[in-house]
């Protein structure tokens, strides 16, 4: 494992370029995404399979993907290229202070933000990150099929969804330290009677948002729980979720 991490550990510059592929972009003009996975704490497996998920992506959406473990590309140069930053599975204290700031500027510049799952679990002492990302990880069950209730399907990432109340998958189920609701816009929470499997009550919220999404000042943030397991990325309903969610980010959709 440790060499493995260390492989991808230096920043994987593989922007794809549209017009060498066959295929015919959806949009004219490219997003530049930048996808960070540093990890100081848990390692998710499934980091890869969304890396992937996302370059394939890429060539349909004409977004010019950059990926990285690397904290170092948080500079005022690099991030000035950058539309899109996508906290795929990031933990722990990933972003130093002189990074912080340079990510902030780029944000307050009215740029888009796309938190999956474990961007949850990353940066807790970092004030303007758990506002802009909506909440911070406390505790988890065991991963296991639970439902997702539908709350309001108001935005584009909720377009693969339409028609459903819920639905039922296996992933990991995020408890937040605090209800985040009172600050974003909930979309869809977490039916806690479908789990089956734990060893306390200290996952319960009672109310327990699980996708959200927020937009103060054209700064555009989104985070949804799902993507623990390497099977959320190949799922054509999450991917869509996602898909929309980082053009929605871009200021592509509405």
């Amino acid at each position: 494992m440790k060499s493995k991490i260390t492989l991808f550990a230096a920043v994987l510059f593989l922007a794809l370029s549209c017009a060498a592929q066959n295929i015919k972009p959806l949009y004219e003009k490219p997003i530049h995404v930048l996808v960070f996975s540093k990890t100081v704490g848990w390692h998710h497996e499934s980091i890869s399979s969304g890396m992937k998920m996302l370059f394939d992506e890429s060539k349909k959406q004409n977004w010019i993907v950059t990926a990285t473990y690397d904290s170092k590309l948080f500079n005022d140069p690099f991030l000035s290229t950058i539309d899109v930053v996508v906290f795929l599975n990031p933990t722990g204290d990933a972003v130093n202070k002189q990074e912080q700031i340079a990510f902030e500027k780029f944000m307050k510049s009215g740029k888009g933000f796309v938190g999956i799952h474990a961007a949850a679990d990353c940066e807790y002492d970092w004030e303007y990150y758990d506002q802009l990302n909506g909440a911070h990880f406390k505790t988890h069950p065991a991963s296991q099929e639970a439902t997702v209730i539908f709350e309001n399907f108001d935005h584009p990432a909720m377009i693969p969804f339409k028609g459903m109340k819920s639905y039922t998958t296996f992933d990991e189920w995020y408890t937040f330290k605090e209800n985040p609701r009172s600050k974003v816009h909930v979309l869809a929470s977490l039916d806690e009677s479908s789990i089956k499997k734990f060893e306390n009550d200290n996952f319960r919220m009672g109310d327990h948002p699980i996708i959200w999404w927020n937009d103060e000042d054209g700064v555009r943030s989104f985070y949804t729980g799902f993507g623990h397991t390497h099977e959320a990325f190949q799922d054509k309903y999450i991917i869509e979720h996602i898909r929309n969610a980082i053009n929605w980010a871009g200021h592509r959709i509405d």
